[in-house]
C-alpha cells in the first residue's frame, strides 16, 4: 500500500447537497464523490472525513459510509482511520502495469470493433474530436472525451467484458498524478485522429497499430517527465 501524506487540514472541496430521489442517498453520494475524484478535484492523501462529508451533503452518516466503503472497494480510496479515507495515489510501477494491460485489451478490442462499429458512431467520434481540437478546453473536458472515445471502441468490439476492464484500468491510471494530458494536446488529437481513420477504413491491423502507438506514446511521455 502506498504511503500517504498527513496534511493538517481535511480536503476543502465544493460539493452540493443531495436531493432525495429515486436513486438511494448512498448511490448519489458515491456518484458525486467518484466524479470529484476522477475529475481531480480532490488531491491524493487529503483526508475525507465521513462526518464532514455527510454534513456537506446533508445526509446521515450511514449512506455516506456506504459510499466511502464502495469507493474504497473500487480502489479509489484508502482508509486512514476509523472515520476517514483518502484518495489513493497510484505508484509509477502500477501506472505502467495498467498501461501495458490496456495495450493488450484495447488493441484486441479495436481490431474486433472494426467490423462492428457503425458509421454513425465513427462520425460522432470525429465530430467530438474536431470540436475539441478547434478551441481551448480544460483537463476535465479532455478526460471526458477520452473516456467516451475509449469506452465506445471497447463496447463496439462486441465483447461484454472489454468495456469493464478498460474502464477499471483507465480509472486506476487516472489516479497517477505526475502529469496533465493537456501539454500533449496536439499529439493526443493526432493520435485519436489516426485511430478514427483506421476504424473508418475497417482495417483491423491498422487500427491495432494506431491504438498501440497512442498508448505507448502516453507511456513514453510519462517516462520523459520522470527523467526530467
Amino acid at each position: 500500500m502506498p504511503s500517504l501524506p498527513s496534511p493538517a487540514q481535511p480536503a476543502t472541496i465544493t460539493i452540493a447537497p443531495l436531493e432525495v430521489r429515486s436513486a438511494s442517498l448512498a448511490e448519489q453520494a458515491y456518484a458525486s464523490l467518484r466524479t470529484l475524484i476522477l475529475d481531480r478535484k480532490i488531491s491524493p492523501g487529503s483526508p475525507l472525513q465521513e462526518g464532514r462529508l455527510a454534513d456537506d451533503l446533508r445526509i446521515s452518516r450511514t449512506p455516506m459510509r456506504e459510499a466511502l466503503v464502495r469507493l474504497a472497494g473500487e480502489g479509489l480510496l484508502v482508509r486512514r482511520d476509523a472515520r476517514s479515507y483518502a484518495v489513493r495515489a497510484l505508484g509509477t510501477k502500477e501506472y505502467f502495469d495498467c498501461m501495458r494491460a490496456r495495450e493488450v485489451i484495447e488493441c484486441e478490442a479495436i481490431a474486433q470493433a472494426c467490423g462492428k462499429i457503425t458509421d454513425a458512431e465513427i462520425d460522432a467520434l470525429e465530430a467530438d474530436l474536431k470540436t475539441l481540437d478547434s478551441g481551448e478546453h480544460d483537463e476535465i473536458e479532455h478526460w471526458h472525451f477520452d473516456d467516451r472515445f475509449h469506452q465506445l471502441i471497447s463496447t463496439a468490439s462486441g465483447n461484454v467484458v472489454f468495456p469493464r476492464l478498460v474502464e477499471e484500468l483507465r480509472v486506476n491510471a487516472r489516479l497517477f498524478r505526475l502529469h496533465s494530458p493537456l501539454h500533449r494536446q496536439r499529439e493526443n488529437h493526432e493520435e485519436h485522429g489516426e485511430i478514427i481513420q483506421a476504424l473508418r477504413a475497417r482495417d483491423p491491423e491498422r487500427a491495432r497499430a494506431a491504438m498501440r502507438e497512442h498508448l505507448r506514446s502516453l507511456q513514453e511521455d510519462v517516462k520523459r517527465a520522470i527523467i526530467e
